[in-house]
């Protein structure tokens, strides 16, 4: 029953603060349009995004940024109503739902939580961290509107509080949205556009340790994009506004293409490489399986070697076309990935309709493994169901030998993390001859 509970925890709450997670808000928001539409009253949702947080994490730590994470969440908590929800959505991105209220009591309460936040500094390590947040508003009061269309209300008026100086509340408006729009795009549409057309995009490899040998057996590409005076920026940080903007396939065509070129020019061995795509591109374009097909024959790249890794949200979005993808690439010889594997209760039951030749273990069972219990019964009933499929696991964000002790005990194949190797450009790493090279002594 301890077990039980703690996973129903898990399957509803953010591990770093404690709140409410993107499911669990998602449920809640559902839950609340569907009460303002009987009742005929208003309700708001709060977007709420910490100012500057990457200089944080950049210039202090993941710790550091944590610490902010935690203590902008006990401001949140402390400073609503019992039945307000609040939530960490990803990132430095939390959310607010207020119920029964409308845009002026709305917008009263975001300024009050951002006096709240920007009054009391954050503290790591002795020292002090000041916080600001960017907070758009938007209310509602029908359930024909959904879920997801009032997050992305709420969202384009954080968005036109940034790009207006942050530090600040805006409440959502047609002509806000319209603007924060036209900013958004112009910005990233521009970036993006110019990092494909002047080839600004790199490739790192991060390598993937085999634990039964010690060696390293294959590797995940990851991508950057070059900024300004070579700086690269994290696909975290501009994934989703290419996926916001249709860009998303021309990026995943990239990748590809370039991953597969790259492993033909070399003069070295290369063992398998694991190469992400985003679910819009599974659902959405329906030449990728063509086009990979005619990269590997025109090449002649042994098509093995690639491993396509496709996110388990991703992939249950769209099951049917999920299923059809996953059998074209096996077709032509290529294996399929199913990544952080673990984050829906549903998760083996996928496993029986898609042909997975990996699961990543989500690194939310893989970070805390030493000292929770949980967590490794979790990772042995994963690696149990999997064996008997004939599945290979992969754990993800390994960052100690402790862990890589428990892997090992528990049969899990392969290892990732900044323990095993940091991700490094793929061109030197292939130049170097990395296959070849063992993992860490075991």
């Amino acid at each position: 029953m301890r077990y039980e509970q703690r996973l129903r925890h898990l399957a509803d709450h953010d591990q770093v603060t404690g709140l409410f997670n993107r499911r669990r808000f998602d449920e809640e928001l559902k839950r609340e349009l569907a009460r303002a539409g009987r009742y005929a009253e208003h309700s708001a949702v709060l977007s709420i995004d910490i100012d500057n947080f990457k200089g944080v994490n950049d210039s202090a730590g993941h710790a550091a940024g944590d610490a902010v994470l935690t203590h902008v969440a006990r401001v949140l908590d402390r400073h609503s109503r019992a039945s307000d929800v609040v939530a960490r959505l990803g990132g430095d991105e939390f959310a607010l739902l207020l119920s029964a209220v409308g845009a002026p009591e709305a917008r009263s309460a975001a300024e009050n939580l951002l006096t709240e936040i920007r009054s009391s500094p954050a503290a790591y390590g002795g020292r002090p961290f000041r916080v600001t947040a960017s907070i758009g508003v938007a209310t509602f009061e029908s359930d024909d509107a959904t879920a997801g269309e009032v997050l992305v209300n709420a969202d384009l008026a954080m968005y036109a509080a940034k790009t207006s100086g942050r530090d600040r509340v805006v409440v959502y408006t047609p002509s806000e949205a319209r603007r924060a729009r036209a900013m958004a795009k112009l910005t990233w549409s521009q970036r993006i556009q110019d990092a494909l057309e002047h080839d600004r995009f790199v490739l790192h490899l991060q390598p993937i340790l085999e634990l039964s040998s010690g060696q390293i057996k294959h590797g995940e590409l990851l991508l950057r994009m070059q900024g300004d005076r070579g700086r690269l920026i994290a696909p975290g940080a501009f994934l989703p506004a290419a996926e916001r903007f249709g860009l998303i396939h021309a990026i995943d065509r990239w990748v590809v293409q370039r991953a597969i070129q790259l492993i033909s020019d070399t003069i070295v061995s290369v063992p398998r490489v694991g190469i992400n795509l985003s679910g819009e591109s599974i659902v959405g374009d329906p030449h990728l399986l063509d086009m990979i097909e005619q990269e590997l024959e025109r090449s002649s790249v042994d098509p093995s070697k690639l491993i396509f890794e496709v996110t388990e949200t991703a992939a249950i979005a769209n099951m049917p076309e999920a299923t059809k993808f996953a059998r074209g690439l096996t077709s032509l010889g290529c294996s399929l990935a199913l990544d952080d594997f673990g984050t829906g209760f549903g998760s083996f039951y996928y496993l029986k309709h898609l042909p997975v030749s990996y699961v990543k273990l989500d690194g939310e069972f893989i970070q805390n493994l030493p000292r929770s219990e949980v967590d490794e019964h979790m990772v042995k009933a994963i690696v149990g169901v999997s064996q008997a499929l004939g599945i290979k696991t992969v754990a993800e964000s390994v960052a100690d030998e402790e862990t890589i002790g428990l892997l090992q005990k528990h049969q899990v194949d392969y290892a990732q993390g900044y323990f095993v190797g940091k991700p490094a450009p793929l061109s030197a790493a292939l130049e170097t001859g990395w296959a070849a090279q063992p993992g860490k002594a075991l």
